[in-house]
């Protein structure tokens, strides 16, 4: 999983989240700084709105949390999303013995995890 830091910087680097099912996010300065949610057709749905769209908490009668903007939710991208995002820049993904590397048109990028090499290639795109 990408790590918090990576998902604030994508956000703000303009990473574009249409929220889908099975889609990842945090709720942060809520006390659940650490709670990884998950979008799902049974307890949470994402529902359009005229001023903009809304996750919806359903089903989970002990929330207190009923639904909140997509806006202030972050976004946790899934290997293939982080792919996805890179498009025609993505060239390979290598297991190595320190973990996975990416290579894009632009160079290469390692980490422990192969989520965060997708994430630190997708930056580096974003940001340029």
């Amino acid at each position: 999983m990408i790590t918090v830091e990576q998902a604030k910087r994508l956000r703000k680097a303009g990473a574009l989240w249409v929220p889908g099912a099975g889609d990842r996010f945090l709720v942060p300065d809520r006390d659940m700084d650490d709670d990884v949610f998950v979008v799902s057709d049974m307890t949470v749905e994402v529902h359009d709105y005229p001023g903009g769209k809304v996750i919806g908490f359903n089903g989970t009668t002990e929330w207190a949390l009923d639904s909140i903007e997509q806006r202030e939710v972050i976004w946790l991208p899934r290997e293939e999303q982080l792919r996805t995002l890179l498009g025609n820049q993505f060239v390979s993904l290598t297991a190595t013995g320190d973990g996975y590397t990416v290579r894009t048109q632009a160079g290469e990028y390692t980490a422990t995890d192969a989520e965060q090499a997708y994430a630190e290639a997708l930056l580096d795109l974003l940001e340029g």
